[in-house]
Protein backbone atom coordinates (compact mmCIF):
# COMPACT_ATOMS: atom_id res chain seq x y z
CA UNK A 1 0.00 0.00 0.00
CA UNK A 2 1.39 3.39 -0.95
CA UNK A 3 1.50 6.34 1.42
CA UNK A 4 -1.14 8.03 -0.76
CA UNK A 5 -3.55 5.18 -0.02
CA UNK A 6 -2.95 5.16 3.73
CA UNK A 7 -2.67 8.82 4.70
CA UNK A 8 -6.28 9.08 5.92
CA UNK A 9 -7.69 5.74 6.85
CA UNK A 10 -8.00 2.13 5.98
CA UNK A 11 -11.44 2.39 4.44
CA UNK A 12 -13.84 -0.36 5.48
CA UNK A 13 -17.42 -1.31 4.71
CA UNK A 14 -20.13 -1.76 7.34
CA UNK A 15 -19.35 -5.49 7.41
CA UNK A 16 -15.69 -4.75 8.24
CA UNK A 17 -14.28 -5.75 4.85
CA UNK A 18 -11.67 -3.44 3.36
CA UNK A 19 -12.46 -1.14 0.43
CA UNK A 20 -9.46 -2.03 -1.72
CA UNK A 21 -10.36 -0.48 -5.07
CA UNK A 22 -7.52 1.94 -5.81
CA UNK A 23 -9.80 4.45 -7.51
CA UNK A 24 -12.31 4.46 -4.63
CA UNK A 25 -9.52 5.00 -2.10
CA UNK A 26 -8.05 7.75 -4.28
CA UNK A 27 -11.41 9.56 -4.52
CA UNK A 28 -11.98 9.30 -0.75
CA UNK A 29 -8.53 10.70 0.00
CA UNK A 30 -8.87 13.51 -2.54
CA UNK A 31 -12.28 14.46 -1.12
CA UNK A 32 -10.84 14.57 2.38
CA UNK A 33 -7.88 16.68 1.22
CA UNK A 34 -10.34 19.19 -0.25
CA UNK A 35 -12.50 19.16 2.88
CA UNK A 36 -9.49 19.72 5.14
CA UNK A 37 -8.39 22.70 3.05
CA UNK A 38 -11.89 24.20 3.10
CA UNK A 39 -12.23 23.65 6.86
CA UNK A 40 -8.79 25.16 7.45
CA UNK A 41 -9.69 28.22 5.36
CA UNK A 42 -12.98 28.61 7.25
CA UNK A 43 -11.22 28.24 10.59
CA UNK A 44 -8.51 30.76 9.74
CA UNK A 45 -11.02 33.26 8.32
CA UNK A 46 -13.04 33.01 11.53
CA UNK A 47 -9.98 33.61 13.66
CA UNK A 48 -8.97 36.59 11.53
CA UNK A 49 -12.48 37.98 12.02
CA UNK A 50 -12.00 37.56 15.79
CA UNK A 51 -14.43 34.66 16.18
CA UNK A 52 -13.61 32.55 19.21
CA UNK A 53 -11.43 29.54 18.44
CA UNK A 54 -13.59 27.32 20.62
CA UNK A 55 -16.73 28.47 18.80
CA UNK A 56 -15.11 27.75 15.43
CA UNK A 57 -14.19 24.23 16.58
CA UNK A 58 -17.70 23.68 17.92
CA UNK A 59 -19.28 24.79 14.64
CA UNK A 60 -17.02 22.47 12.64
CA UNK A 61 -17.83 19.54 14.94
CA UNK A 62 -21.56 20.25 14.64
CA UNK A 63 -21.18 20.38 10.87
CA UNK A 64 -19.70 16.87 10.86
CA UNK A 65 -22.44 15.60 13.17
CA UNK A 66 -25.13 17.07 10.91
CA UNK A 67 -24.06 15.12 7.82
CA UNK A 68 -26.75 12.56 6.99
CA UNK A 69 -26.65 9.29 5.08
CA UNK A 70 -28.98 9.51 2.04
CA UNK A 71 -28.36 5.80 1.33
CA UNK A 72 -29.39 4.47 4.74
CA UNK A 73 -31.23 1.16 4.41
Amino acid sequence: MSQDESRWARWVRDDGSVVSCTEKVKVMNENLDELVQMAQDLFEDGLLMEVSESQMRDVLQRLVQSVHNPYQK
